[in-house]
């Protein structure tokens, strides 16, 4: 049965088709471009800065966490978009938030860009990764964070706390997936100071590379609040919380190493529950096919036969004190002897 064929009524040759189409392609250009822009992040002079320290950028750790010929399937990426101007910008919100695949495992990655403003948390940073963890909690999805944030982003602090869909929710869904039973995953790969601390020790697993810190405020704030000096390896490095007050679970030596440490911690996490029934695959018949069609075939044959016959018996004046059971062991017996049985 042939489809109704809707014929074009466009002229792909006119001037005016081949003008939209360079416009079309302009605008798409401009899009990817802009894109790039946004991937950019802080811009060449943040990223070589972030190198300089041994640390690789959010992008640069995503795409060595997620499997090898796999994609990263990102969300939200013109969050901010245009906004917080008077204070340099926020790209993508100044986090990147999407799926991936790691060790087979299909998780939400949600990870600070270090390179915009330290990785702060703006008002829409809050949003945006709150987004992220809600979509992880209706789905169940394991969440991985790659944390890597001075905090607030303190002139804009009013706007980041007070609300339901503001940065104390950040901290409340990491209570109500680790009830769910969602694993969470958070390795600080930099500096974790103040309101983003939270954070990482809500989580079921907690890594650290060395230079690290994690702390509600740094040591500058701690000499001007009590005039006492201490280094930031002694008030929250990575060995400190490892060997003193025993927060993370794993200190690494670098970048590459807590990545990997990641993918096999992720490797260990159970796959989702299946159908209560294991579906195997059908065994082949005992029969060739041919004779099972012909079977069938006879059993129609007798069974119109049976049909005819019984009519006519109880049709028949005669006949009519013929029990019920009799009609019913003569269709029965016809069957057989068509079929051969």
């Amino acid at each position: 049965m042939s489809g109704t064929v809707i014929e074009t009524q466009v002229d792909a040759k006119s001037a005016g088709f081949e003008k939209n189409s360079r416009q079309m392609v302009d605008r798409l250009t401009e899009i990817k471009n802009e894109e790039e822009r946004i991937r950019q992040g802080g811009g060449a002079k943040a990223i070589e800065s972030q190198h300089k320290k041994g640390r690789l950028t959010a992008r640069e750790r995503i795409a060595k966490l997620i499997d090898p010929k796999t994609e990263f399937f990102e969300l939200g990426l013109y969050a901010a978009y245009e906004m917080y101007e008077e204070w340099g910008g926020a790209p993508a919100a100044g986090t990147i938030v999407g799926l991936g695949r790691v060790s087979g495992r299909q998780v939400m990655i949600i990870a600070n860009d270090a390179t915009v403003k330290a990785g702060a948390f703006f008002p829409m940073t809050a949003k945006k990764v709150i987004r992220a963890q809600n979509i992880a909690i209706e789905n169940r999805i394991p969440t991985i964070y790659l944390v890597d944030s001075a905090g607030v982003f303190l002139p804009l602090q009013e706007d980041v706390f007070p609300d339901t869909d503001d940065f104390g929710r950040v901290f409340r869904n990491n209570a109500v997936m680790s009830a769910q039973g969602i694993p969470q995953i958070t390795a600080i790969m930099g500096m974790c100071v103040a309101g983003g601390a939270y954070l990482p020790v809500m989580c079921d697993h907690i890594l650290m590379t060395e230079g690290s810190g994690l702390f509600l405020a740094g040591p500058a704030l701690v000499q001007a609040a009590i005039g006492q000096k201490t280094s930031a390896e002694e008030l929250g490095g990575a060995k400190m919380h490892a060997q003193i007050s025993g927060t993370v679970d794993f200190r690494e030596p670098d970048d590459e190493a807590c990545i990997q440490r990641i993918r096999a911690l992720a490797d260990k996490i159970g796959h989702r529950p299946k159908a209560p029934f294991d579906h195997k695959p059908a065994r082949p018949p005992s029969h060739p096919g041919e004779e099972i069609y012909g079977i069938f075939r006879r059993i129609r044959e007798s069974n119109t036969t049976c049909a005819r016959l019984l009519r006519g018996l109880w049709m028949g004046a005669s006949l009519r004190s013929i029990a019920p059971s009799m009609g019913k062991r003569c269709c029965v017996d016809s069957r057989a002897l068509a079929a051969g049985l």
